[in-house]
């Protein structure tokens, strides 16, 4: 007769039903090789569990049967943190940057906010302009639009149009997102150019 596992010194996620934590009458139950070994008793598919020397899970508490499957808990366990560790590498974080214009901005300091948003977008992140209007400044909105619009044109090529030119309270902002396939082209784009100079 197989002899339950010594699980004290293994970590059991809370939602995990293991082993003795089963309390169904009968379980479905499937192999380590993934094969049904059909409708067992409880204590009856704890001691096959225990024969092979491995953990008896159940994977389906909810079905008609529930159904268990006989596996080692711990490579489950080691399995199942390195997907989500996985996943969570694969997540890509966007963040959204934020640049401050005036409705009366002069070329130059125009040009260097652009630059500084194409570098951002090419690196995929977002961008936010706010443009602030000031005491009297309110009035022209226009021409506020007027910037945002020529910022919206001149980097069209590589962002588009997340959230248009809206105003809230005193700002007016608008929000620019990657166009997909686009920042990679431009940073090979720059990495050959930079490489012919040199």
């Amino acid at each position: 007769m197989g002899r339950p596992k010594n699980n004290k010194n293994r970590r059991k996620e809370p939602q995990d039903i293991v082993n003795e934590d089963i309390r169904f009458k009968e379980v479905l139950v499937i192999g380590p090789n993934g094969e049904q070994l059909g409708v067992m008793m409880r204590r009856e598919a704890l001691e096959k569990a225990y024969e092979l020397d491995l953990d008896l899970l159940c994977v389906a508490p909810n079905a008609p049967t529930p159904v268990c499957k006989i596996l080692d808990y711990g490579r489950y366990r080691f399995e199942e943190q390195k997907k989500a560790r996985d996943a969570k590498k694969k997540q890509h974080v966007t963040e959204i940057k934020g640049l401050r214009v005036s409705p009366v901005i002069d070329q130059h300091d125009f040009d260097t906010k652009l630059k500084r948003a194409r570098e951002w977008i090419e690196d995929g992140q977002k961008v936010k302009i706010d443009m602030r209007f000031r005491g009297r400044m309110i009035t022209r909105q226009e021409v506020g639009k007027e910037i945002l619009n020529q910022f919206i044109e001149q980097i069209s090529d590589i962002a588009e149009v997340t959230k248009a030119p809206s105003l809230e309270g005193n700002t007016m902002s608008v929000v620019f997102s990657p166009r997909k396939g686009k920042v990679k082209e431009n940073k090979n784009e720059s990495e050959s150019k930079e490489a012919k100079e040199n």
